[in-house]
């Protein structure tokens, strides 16, 4: 009888050790944030953000009648300060293109001015800058200079630039290109640039 009583006991105890144990694993399951509540509101955010940086551009353009804005199908607005009505070629992937530029707010305040960013060597697509401003340089010929509109998200989106561009910030971009290259023609600048010859005069004997 003592021997029935104490294997009683020892399932007991065993069941409430499982139960506790089970308990535990439940409160220790991850909450998901990522539910689809959680994604349709994030997408209903972005969506009010980008209308309302496309609405502050088109009172930009209103606001500049004089310059006439071209919508690009990349998301993002240009007109021309200089035009080259003679060439037809633009930079592609594999060119290297030479270009100065300025940053400003859309109310025309600079933030970074062509000094302070200097020249720019861009390999096309081949290097992390701006979606607006790397998708813009492509539709330029040389010696163009064009203004630029970026939404955030064509521009630095979220973090910014972690200076002096804060969050969801749109842009006007100032750009001048200057020229571009093949790549392989641009080695061969640079090697010659290097390594420049030197001349001198041939001496002759009287």
């Amino acid at each position: 009888m003592k021997q029935l009583k104490n294997t009683i006991i020892a399932v007991i105890l065993l069941l409430t050790v499982f139960s506790n144990c089970q308990s535990n694993q439940e409160t220790r399951k991850p909450i998901s944030h990522a539910s689809g509540t959680f994604m349709r509101q994030s997408v209903d955010r972005n969506k009010k953000l980008i209308a309302g940086e496309e609405a502050e551009i088109a009172r930009v353009i209103r606001q500049n009648k004089k310059n006439k804005f071209i919508a690009s199908s990349k998301g993002f607005w240009y007109s021309y300060a200089t035009v080259n009505l003679k060439d037809t070629v633009t930079p592609k992937k594999g060119d290297v293109a030479l270009f100065d530029y300025e940053v400003k707010d859309l109310k025309g305040r600079v933030i970074y001015s062509k000094s302070q960013l200097g020249p720019q060597t861009y390999f096309v697509d081949k290097q992390n800058i701006m979606t607006g401003l790397r998708e813009g340089i492509k539709i330029m010929h040389r010696k163009e200079k064009v203004n630029f509109l970026f939404t955030s998200h064509t521009g630095y989106g979220y973090h910014g630039d972690n200076n002096k561009i804060g969050t969801n910030k749109p842009l006007l971009c100032v750009v001048t290109l200057r020229d571009f290259m093949s790549e392989a023609n641009y080695d061969q600048k640079m090697k010659a640039e290097a390594n420049p010859v030197t001349k001198t005069d041939n001496d002759s004997l009287n």
